[in-house]
């Protein structure tokens, strides 16, 4: 049920071909070939670790640095490179035991204090999580942070801190917790809140906190990250949300600027028990999804009857730009993963763009079950 993956089955737009990274400028005056070059290398360093898996993706992984070393890439640019590469391979090392357990980030302001009935929501919302089996991940510092993982505690709360001068460190709360990863960069600790989580939970806050809820919405809206349930949660009578509502209503939908479907993709309440019912309910038919050359699959516990697929077919055919929604087995790229191979399926070729009107697909599919 992860989030933020891309597809196994074809490179991602713009990705290079085997052994030629991204921006690679054979210099006039160097003969070195470096596509054979690395070849070699990655063959006697994976040979010397006993690494069987995945060679292509390292191959290519060491091309891109003799790529830049070619190049004589800034020393700044460099430094940068190594240390998002640095701090990815250690969040990934930190998650990497927890990759089964379903998980929801929680964002919200640092600036939160423990008496306000935001905080209590966010406690309340994560214990509910917590108690359903899911791990809770924040950015591991105060306000709605916090919130969250005292409501998860700790053995069920994952961090991922970020350094900055002026704040404090993680808190009490995941402080020294080996489940902690810190981070230098905005954008690696972005990443790691959103790749593996499988549903999203945002409390009212800063600048921060609508970056964060915009670059959600915005990787739901493209197909960026898997459907995910993203809860837009206040307290009773709360006016946040609402607000930020009426401004997309009313200066961004009106123009055009997105589907009126778009606002499938999050739901707006003051109410914990109903923010629960939305992030455990997306899984209760529904499982995950993937691209399978030009099909998307859609894998569920339990599969449509005929008259249920006559039904999805007369709904949502607009969303479907050849042929129909239809059963299927799994595909050969599934079989060959061993990609969730007992669970029935639904194959379409989706237009690529109606994410939102594939969330209330989904939502048709959980309406299956009790």
């Amino acid at each position: 049920m992860a989030s933020y993956q891309p597809s196994a089955d074809q490179p991602a737009h713009g990705q290079p071909a085997h052994g030629q990274p991204a921006g690679t400028k054979q210099s006039p005056g160097n003969s070195h070939d470096i596509a054979g070059v690395v070849d070699r290398i990655c063959d006697q360093l994976l040979s010397t670790l006993d690494v069987t898996d995945r060679g292509n993706l390292y191959r290519s992984m060491l091309a891109t640095v003799a790529a830049m070393a070619v190049e004589g890439t800034d020393i700044a640019d460099l430094k940068i490179a190594r240390a998002a590469l640095a701090e990815m391979a250690e969040a990934f090392r930190v998650f990497r035991p927890y990759h089964d357990a379903p998980k929801a980030t929680f964002f919200g302001s640092a600036r939160t204090h423990a008496d306000d009935p935001l905080y209590r929501q966010a406690v309340l919302l994560a214990t509910r999580l917590a108690a359903a089996g899911w791990m809770v991940v924040t950015g591991a510092g105060p306000g709605i942070m916090a919130a969250a993982m005292e409501g998860a505690g700790r053995q069920h709360s994952l961090g991922v801190n970020i350094r900055l001068p002026h704040e404090q460190g993680a808190n009490h709360f995941i402080a020294r917790d080996p489940k902690l990863v810190e981070m230098r960069y905005f954008f690696t600790r972005k990443l790691m809140l959103i790749k593996e989580s499988d549903g999203y939970a945002v409390l009212p806050g800063g600048f921060g906190t609508l970056d964060e809820s915009y670059e959600l919405l915005t990787l739901l809206q493209t197909g960026k990250a898997q459907p995910a349930p993203l809860v837009l949660l206040d307290v009773p009578g709360g006016t946040y949300w609402a607000g930020w509502e009426t401004f997309v209503v009313e200066q961004v939908a009106s123009r055009g600027l997105i589907s009126s479907y778009d606002r499938s993709l999050y739901r707006i309440t003051s109410d914990v028990d109903e923010a629960a019912a939305e992030m455990l309910g997306f899984y209760r038919n529904y499982h995950s999804c993937r691209w399978v050359g030009d099909l998307l699959v859609i894998r569920m516990r339990e599969a449509p009857g005929a008259a249920e697929l006559r039904r999805l077919n007369d709904r949502f055919g607009d969303i479907v730009i050849e042929g129909v929604i239809r059963r299927t087995k799994p595909l050969p790229p599934e079989r060959a993963s061993n990609d969730q191979l007992d669970l029935p399926r639904l194959a379409m070729r989706f237009d690529h763009s109606s994410y939102g009107r594939l969330r209330q697909l989904i939502d048709d599919l959980n309406a299956l079950v009790d």
